[in-house]
C-alpha cells in the first residue's frame, strides 16, 4: 500500500502542469530583489503578460523612441525633411529658468556629434546617433528641433500616456527639482506595438524607424536572451540604478517585450536579469508557436 501511495504521488507530480509564463517571470523578479516592470504582447495580441505595467520609472534613454516617432511624423507631414542640415552647437536651456548648460563628451556614449560642433549634421544622422549609440547630444538637438510639447502630443495621440517627455538630457536644475522624463512599461509597449504594426506614423516611416532600432549597438539585455541572429529592434536606457530595454523581437511569432529595472547598481547584474526574462518569453513562444 505504501508503494502504491508513493507511486500515486509520483504520478501526480509528473502530471503537474508547468508554471505559467507570468509565474516564471515573477519568480525571477522576486529573486533579483529589484523593482521590475514587464509588458509583453505578441503583435497579433494572442498572448500578453503584464507585471506592474503602470508603475512609473525614470525613462532614461527610452524617451528617445517617442522623440524619433515625432521626428518622422513631422517629416511625413512636410514640416521638415530628414535630410535637412542642423547646425551643431553645444548649448541648451534649462526648462526650469532658461539658463544655459552644455553636455560633456565624457558623460555621453557618442563622440561623433561633438566632433561636428561648429559644423552641421542631417536630422537623419542625428536620429541614427540618438537611437543606435544613444547620443544625448543628438537627442537634445532633436528635441529642440521638433519640440518637447509636440512629442508629448504624439505620445498622447498614440495612447501611450505613461511616457512623459519633459526635457532633454543633463538638465541638472530640472533633475534636482524632480522634473524628469518618465515612462511605464505599458507606454513603451504601446509605442513599439504601433511601430511594429505600422500604425505610429505610416507603414513606410514605421519600417524605417524599426530598421534604425534594429541597428542598436547595446545588446546585453533583451537580445542576449534570444537565439543569435534573431532580429531585435530595441532601445535601451541606463542611468544610476536604472536599466531598461524595450524591444520588438522578430521570432517565428513577432512580439513586443519591455523590461524596466530599478534598484540594481551594476549593469553586469541587471543586464543578465533582463536577458533571463527575455529568454523565458522566447522559450514560452517557442514551446507553443501557435499561441
Amino acid at each position: 500500500m505504501i508503494r502504491l501511495a508513493a507511486a500515486g504521488v509520483l504520478v501526480c507530480l509528473a502530471a503537474a502542469p508547468p508554471a505559467s509564463l507570468d509565474t516564471r517571470l515573477r519568480t525571477l523578479i522576486q529573486k533579483s530583489g529589484a523593482e521590475v516592470a514587464v509588458a509583453f504582447t505578441t503583435l497579433d495580441r494572442t498572448s500578453t503578460v503584464l507585471i506592474d505595467p503602470d508603475k512609473t520609472f525614470h525613462a532614461a534613454s527610452t524617451m528617445k523612441v517617442p522623440v524619433m516617432i515625432e521626428l518622422f511624423r513631422q517629416a511625413e507631414a512636410g514640416t521638415l525633411t530628414l535630410d535637412e542640415s542642423l547646425p551643431i552647437r553645444n548649448e541648451f536651456r534649462s526648462i526650469v529658468d532658461g539658463t544655459p548648460y552644455t553636455l560633456s563628451v565624457g558623460d555621453d556614449s557618442d563622440r561623433e556629434v561633438y566632433a561636428n560642433v561648429g559644423k552641421a549634421m542631417t536630422l537623419r544622422a542625428l536620429n541614427e546617433a540618438m537611437i543606435t549609440v544613444s547620443s544625448n547630444f543628438a537627442t537634445n538637438l532633436l528635441i529642440e528641433r521638433v519640440g518637447a510639447e509636440s512629442v508629448r502630443k504624439t505620445v498622447s495621440r498614440l495612447g501611450a500616456e505613461g511616457m512623459v517627455v519633459l526635457r532633454g538630457v543633463e538638465d541638472t536644475k530640472a533633475f534636482e527639482k524632480g522634473m524628469n522624463n518618465a515612462t511605464t512599461a505599458r507606454a513603451l509597449m504601446v509605442l513599439l506595438e504601433k511601430l511594429g504594426r505600422g500604425e505610429a506614423v505610416s507603414t513606410s516611416a514605421d519600417a524605417d524607424m524599426v530598421n534604425v532600432l534594429a541597428r542598436q549597438k547595446f545588446r546585453d539585455a533583451i537580445p542576449a536572451g534570444v537565439p543569435a541572429g534573431t532580429r531585435v529592434a530595441h532601445k535601451t536606457g541606463t542611468i544610476t540604478r536604472i536599466h531598461h530595454d524595450a524591444a520588438i523581437v522578430y521570432g517565428p511569432k513577432p512580439y513586443v517585450l519591455v523590461v524596466l529595472v530599478r534598484g540594481i547598481q551594476d549593469q553586469k547584474v541587471s543586464g543578465p536579469l533582463i536577458a533571463s526574462l527575455s529568454r523565458e518569453v522566447w522559450n514560452e513562444l517557442a514551446a507553443s508557436p501557435s499561441r
